[in-house]
């Protein structure tokens, strides 16, 4: 039983006010999933730069002097801070590289996550605190997830926490367990993907990863998923312009959606939705088994 959340923005006058929103949401979901919390933020690309999001458990010693160290590597950067994580600005032609350059210079670093517009922030602790500590609340953005929550099939660890990110821009929460997850974790090794943890879900945030590498889009890969996927879930998913939800055939997990003209909403009961703007008079309904839910900014521009 965890707690899922996620915001898709369709008006831009609500962009800054996007981290207290998902904040809200997220705190109302608390008593689904205590152990550990997770939040991750899109904002608008800027140009040729790129984020990496990265936490430490000695971030003391592992961020002092970070930037000067990526410089002597080769790698200009400018390094922003946030308690155990910190937000690593970089051109976007060093993305490829910056791993292993991480690796070498603080091997007791992990990515959180990368790309054009992402941060994730996630660690072991109740929500509130979560959101505190990252100053997720005054964070603006055009779309996010997040997810508080109760472990069942790996220990309470910050890696083991969601959202998943096992490709630029993109991530996932779920609620649910997957019994193919590890037939999958071995084709999908196979292929060249990596994992962190030992967590089903991060299988499932990989497999959505190699089929949109294989030049599907959000919407598709979802699809594919309730073929390929067996196991009780609900997943929400962020790209770097979309977001999507799909839930198993058999959709016993809770979920509920709201849309207005400003917005999409998902939660995984309704109270998390209640203080949302203009929720009186949103369309509320609960997402069908086996169907793809999916909206994407750029193909509504």
């Amino acid at each position: 039983m965890c707690g899922i959340v996620g915001l898709f923005l369709k008006d831009k006058a609500l962009e800054p006010q996007l981290g207290a929103l998902l904040s809200d949401m997220l705190i109302t979901m608390t008593d689904r999933g205590p152990d550990s919390a997770g939040i991750a933020i899109y904002g608008d690309a800027s140009g040729d730069k790129a984020k990496v999001t990265i936490q430490s458990a000695a971030p003391d010693a592992d961020f002092a002097g970070l930037a000067a160290d990526l410089a002597k590597a080769g790698l200009k950067a400018d390094v922003t801070v946030k308690s155990t994580h910190a937000v690593i600005s970089i051109d976007k032609s060093d993305l490829a590289n910056i791993r292993s350059i991480l690796t070498e210079i603080r091997p007791g670093v992990r990515i959180m996550g990368s790309g054009e517009s992402v941060e994730i922030f996630k660690e072991v602790g109740l929500p509130k605190d979560v959101v505190q500590r990252f100053g997720v609340r005054a964070m603006g953005g055009t779309h996010g997830i997040g997810h508080t929550r109760m472990a069942t099939e790996s220990a309470v660890t910050t890696l083991g926490a969601h959202p998943f990110s096992t490709g630029a821009d993109q991530c996932l929460v779920h609620n649910g367990s997957l019994s193919n997850h590890n037939n999958l974790r071995r084709e999908l090794v196979r292929e060249g993907m990596s994992f962190e943890t030992q967590n089903d879900s991060e299988v499932a945030a990989a497999y959505l990863t190699a089929e949109m590498a294989r030049g599907k889009d959000l919407g598709e890969a979802l699809t594919g998923a309730l073929d390929d996927l067996d196991g009780f879930f609900t997943f929400v998913v962020g790209t770097k312009t979309g977001f999507g939800v799909v839930r198993d055939p058999i959709a016993c997990k809770p979920a509920v959606m709201a849309e207005t003209d400003q917005y999409v909403a998902f939660g995984s009961e309704y109270r998390a939705l209640v203080n949302l703007p203009g929720i009186e008079t949103a369309r509320v309904w609960e997402p069908e088994p086996a169907t793809v839910y999916f909206w994407d900014h750029e193909k509504a521009a």
